[in-house]
């Protein structure tokens, strides 16, 4: 009883701190410009995946620094166990408290970096491509078609699913998979029109999103490559 009354005054103050949703806010903000800094939205299509990933963001943060609403519903409409809740979903589910808490952030933040580093090296990647105006086929490129779509996947999956699930970042993970393959396949008919036979045979050896299971270790590094040549 005692822990239930000390989970309502978090959230109550939550609500009522301007501090937290100050750092949500923050949070939201640099979040945000990083992602549109190297994803800027063109045409209406990705617009659309933008608005989706930008849904996600202000989901996420807003209720890891601001209202922990995962969990209210949780303990206030199923009947979850008060004395177990913690503002972690996994920390509460698995019921390891704090530790739970520490190991996903540990191993979210970590996965979340290694897509950060591929959405941004495949950025450059395909910027230097586009300055040259030629096919990218060479670095991150080698392993799969999109490397830069791969990386928000596994960033959001990172942030959202391993350290910090909530309702909203587990409903709209699936959407924001879905919306960026649609919008992959969009670009890749634009591809064929303008590389012809040259881009279709990279269609048949490349894969879209998952590079070959042995190759993960070698796509990683291949992440924090910074090399500003061109590669070809």
């Amino acid at each position: 009883m005692a822990l239930n009354v000390m989970m309502v005054s978090a959230i109550d103050f939550s609500v009522t701190n301007p501090a937290a949703w100050g750092l949500a806010l923050i949070v939201i903000v640099v979040v945000s410009w990083f992602f549109y800094r190297y994803f800027a939205p063109d045409s209406w299509r990705e617009w659309v995946g933008a608005g989706v990933v930008q849904a996600f963001i202000i989901a996420l943060y807003a209720e890891m620094y601001g209202f922990p609403l995962t969990i209210y519903l949780l303990v206030r409409f199923f009947g979850f166990d008060r004395e177990s809740a913690s503002t972690n979903l996994w920390s509460t589910l698995v019921g390891f408290g704090e530790t739970g808490m520490l190991v996903s952030m540990l191993l979210g933040y970590a996965v979340a970096l290694v897509g950060i580093g591929l959405f941004a090296q495949g950025w450059r990647q395909v910027y230097r491509a586009r300055q040259n105006d030629r096919l990218v086929t060479d670095g991150l490129y080698g392993y799969v078609r999109h490397p830069q779509y791969t990386g928000l996947f596994i960033a959001l999956f990172g942030e959202g699913i391993i350290h910090w699930p909530t309702v909203f970042s587990v409903g709209l993970f699936p959407l924001v998979v879905v919306v960026f393959a649609w919008l992959a396949r969009k670009e890749e008919r634009d591809m064929v029109d303008k590389f012809g036979e040259d881009y279709q045979l990279y269609q048949q050896n490349v894969p879209m999103f998952l590079p070959d299971w042995g190759k993960w270790r070698e796509i990683v590094a291949e992440s924090r490559n910074h090399d500003d040549s061109d590669g070809q």
